[in-house]
């Protein structure tokens, strides 16, 4: 055997004990429930992240290009936690657009709302600047990318009339919201956006870059590792550490600690639940073309789930709705942009 030769073995054996490793440390995780982990997920391996360009805007949001494309929207009937709304149905999307890869943060929040004295910061959970800003109503969610796309100079998203009241305070209410064609600013994403995004080119339960585990089946709040390798849930809180003490405390967790998905997107699975641009309905069932939801309706879609919630709510696939006022500290939102130039 020449030197290349052994090089190469000696490569492959680290890796093989690398993944033996990292299965019985999941496997302790399941059984005991004492975790000592490090947050940022360091023992989940690199990968990259072919997305067609990345932008970086005036106060730090950074959106990747996600392709056009064509993916189905919804669950296999046997996914472990699904639920009979998400019937399987093929989605084109014929325009390629930037996601941004966070939540938005508190310090997003402040730069466009509260240093411009707008409105307050609402979080409840964490106020620092790396958290994700939460406890924000869909209007909050309209009223920042409007506000965003004024400061950049890029034309809005949104139509409003009858806006009132404050932002981030809970009294903010807009009584006729209506989407703009071809606008070049902020705006929510669909909800087939959103999935197409979450999905980043996976059919799993979870969009594992790498080493998805089929037999996972865990659907609520026991650890679920493909889960844990990408985002908060409610099992975090019962993680403990090697003196017994709570690793994590409730509430949400400082911005892309987590692993990124395959088109570099963080914290699609838990953390917060973020708001979309549809009104909620049941899917037709029928292939669809770039679709925004029903014209009317009484809940918004949520989707993603958060540190709150069991592993089945995290999901790709899995659905929210709420009345636009509602505010949580589980509940935020992220942004699209059309173009990114």
């Amino acid at each position: 055997m020449n030197k290349t030769q052994f090089k190469s073995l000696l490569k492959v054996w680290r890796c093989n004990i690398f993944f033996v490793s990292l299965l019985m440390s999941q496997a302790a995780m399941a059984h005991n429930r004492v975790v000592v982990i490090p947050m940022a997920g360091d023992d989940i391996p690199a990968i990259s992240h072919p997305v067609a360009d990345t932008f970086t805007n005036s106060i730090g949001m950074q959106f990747n290009t996600l392709p056009a494309g064509s993916f189905t929207m919804g669950s296999p009937v046997g996914e472990p936690g699904r639920s009979s709304d998400e019937i399987e149905h093929t989605v084109t999307l014929t325009n390629s657009f930037g996601m941004q890869t966070t939540e938005v943060t508190n310090a997003q929040w402040n730069d466009v709302i509260v240093d411009t004295l707008l409105g307050s910061n609402p979080s409840t959970s964490h106020t620092q600047n790396s958290y994700p800003v939460e406890t924000v109503s869909w209007y909050d969610a309209i009223f920042f990318a409007n506000r965003l796309s004024l400061v950049e100079g890029r034309s809005a998203c949104y139509a409003t009339s009858g806006v009132s009241g404050t932002p981030g305070t809970g009294s903010l209410v807009i009584t006729t919201v209506n989407q703009i064609a071809n606008c070049t600013g902020y705006r929510l994403p669909t909800e087939a956006e959103w999935e197409y995004a979450a999905r980043a080119g996976t059919t799993n339960a979870y969009a594992n870059p790498v080493g998805f585990d089929s037999s996972d089946t865990e659907t609520g709040s026991g650890f679920n590792g493909n889960l844990h390798a990408m985002g908060w849930y409610s099992y975090n809180r019962e993680m403990e550490n090697g003196n017994g003490v709570a690793a994590y405390e409730d509430g949400t967790k400082p911005v892309a600690k987590k692993q990124a998905n395959a088109w570099g997107l963080y914290d699609m699975h838990g953390n917060v639940w973020e708001w979309n641009w549809d009104w909620f309905a049941a899917y037709s069932g029928s292939a669809e073309t770039d679709p925004s939801g029903p014209v009317t309706g009484s809940d918004r879609v949520i989707r993603g789930s958060s540190w709150a919630f069991g592993a089945s709510n995290a999901r790709s696939a899995d659905r929210g709705n709420t009345s636009p006022s509602f505010r949580n500290d589980f509940l935020g939102f992220r942004l699209v942009l059309r173009q990114v130039q």
